[in-house]
């Protein structure tokens, strides 16, 4: 992972910034040998032009009035520290010259050859001495009034003091440039190590949770960054896989438990019975074939409520829409658990209104299921002697159903998790805790809501509200064919 976004981070970043420094500084080193040859060739310019007045100001028509009147302007020159003076006769050869000393006849005078054949009788160049040594030159060539070549006057500035300044200058940049790149770099890798580090940890503690370590997984949070995010999410994560696979775990105990009962029940009468053969009293019969009946109806409600479950969470969860009169669906599930409450000494109460109440576009097997499934969650959590009361209201636009009870109660902090599949709050009372879940999905599913209020030791209510039917929508069905 390092190596991989290191080399990246050098390919695509990093050696863009060292393209771009080098031909910064490249363009800069131009920039300035550029501008202090430029500096010469302006200040042998401005010589030129003074060499106008000079020889326009004196009589310079024979060789000796040119001779005198070049070597009165190299006596006089004031910049002799800076450049070189040297006047030329017609034929090119060096007659004085600033400092004293005549250069080799063999010295080559490219400027002063350029000087004769240009417009403006003029030339500068880069050239070179004998010695080797590197010079920026420059010729004025002189004529008579009537055209004839007196010589010409000549600057010499030695290029060595410029080359060393530039290369000073050019040193520099290059110095800033390699500082420019070192800092990029470092602060490069410190940003890249600050990614990779916390991806690496993010890596590991990946392959714990998939490994199914929840326990040890916890990442801690360094900058407060999309990283940073990231870490919260992925601790985030790990919390909730922990509490999932606790919630698996359990669901699969009370699961069996829930299984491991009624089997063991039809199993202990069957044996009885066979046992008996035909010597069984009728009495013990009887008995032992409600028990057996009763259980299997029980375990037939376990496997429908895993089914549903499966159903819902693939998506296979099939509704048969249609006319529902939300009122009859009601009474018949309060008529079938009527006997129930009357054994376990809760009165169950429903007054079944006699006003009209508009239908519902509903599967009426899954609406009765869940008023099934809510009413026995209400017997089972409510104490000898407590009450279930069940209200159906009519608000127009839609049918709201109230079962409220006056058992235990649901604590705060597992009021937002019941209707979660798995999540059971109380852990002493049966139940596989998937019932309150496929009822709220059946719910959804019919464009309706399943809420919740609860208080410890005060009693819990339900609330569903269904859409009514609207008579545009009356005949159609919807979603129609059950799994």
């Amino acid at each position: 992972m390092n190596g991989s976004i290191t080399k990246r981070w050098v390919l695509n970043i990093l050696s863009v910034m060292v393209v771009i420094i080098v031909l910064v500084v490249l363009g800069l080193s131009y920039l300035i040998r550029t501008y202090y040859v430029s500096t010469v060739q302006q200040a042998i310019s401005i010589r030129f032009e003074e060499l106008n007045h000079v020889f326009a100001d004196k009589n310079s028509d024979t060789t000796t009035e040119f001779l005198t009147t070049a070597r009165d302007y190299i006596e006089d020159f004031p910049d002799k520290e800076q450049m070189e003076v040297q006047s030329v006769n017609s034929v090119g050869r060096v007659t004085a010259t600033s400092t004293g000393f005549l250069p080799d006849e063999k010295e080559s005078m490219p400027d002063f050859k350029e000087a004769l054949h240009t417009e403006n009788h003029t030339c500068v160049t880069a050239s070179e001495l004998s010695t080797g040594e590197k010079v920026m030159a420059g010729t004025k060539v002189i004529y008579s009034r009537d055209g004839t070549l007196m010589g010409a006057v000549r600057f010499v500035v030695s290029m060595t003091d410029i080359d060393k300044a530039s290369l000073i200058y050019i040193l520099i940049i290059v110095f800033v440039g390699l500082a420019i790149i070192f800092g990029v770099y470092i602060s490069g890798r410190f940003f890249i190590r600050s990614i990779v580090a916390p991806i690496k940890e993010m890596s590991k503690a990946a392959r714990k949770i998939a490994e199914g370590d929840f326990e040890t997984t916890h990442l801690t949070k360094q900058f407060n960054d999309e990283i940073g995010d990231l870490s919260d999410s992925i601790n985030y994560m790990a919390h909730e896989l922990k509490q999932t696979e606790q919630l698996k775990n359990d669901f699969i105990s009370r699961v069996s438990h829930e299984l491991r009962t009624p089997l063991t029940a039809i199993k202990g009468w069957s044996e009885t019975m066979l046992l008996s053969g035909d010597d069984i009293d009728s009495a013990i019969f009887q008995k032992g074939m409600n028990v057996i009946l009763k259980e299997s109806g029980r375990l037939t409600g376990l496997v429908e409520e895993l089914l549903d479950i499966s159903r819902i969470q693939s998506g296979r969860l099939k509704l048969n829409m249609e006319k529902t009169d939300l009122i009859a669906e009601l009474d018949e599930a309060v008529y079938m658990m009527k006997e129930r409450s009357v054994k376990e000494k809760k009165h169950l109460m429903f007054d079944t209104p006699m006003e009209y109440f508009p239908p519902v576009m509903g599967d009426r097997n899954r609406l009765r299921q869940v008023f099934l499934n809510i009413i026995d969650n209400a017997l089972k959590y409510t104490g000898e002697g407590g009450n279930i009361i069940v209200q159906i209201l009519n608000e127009e636009t839609h049918i709201t159903v109230h079962v409220s009870d006056t058992g235990c109660g649901i604590a705060p902090e597992d009021l937002p998790k019941v209707k979660g599949k798995f999540y059971k709050a109380n852990q002493n009372v049966g139940g596989s805790g998937i019932g309150l879940a496929v009822a709220d999905e059946i719910i959804q599913m019919h464009g309706g809501t399943l809420d919740i209020e609860s208080s410890i030791g005060v009693g819990t209510t339900i609330t569903i509200k269904i859409p009514v039917c609207e008579e545009r929508t009356a005949d159609k069905d919807v979603g129609k064919g059950e799994f």
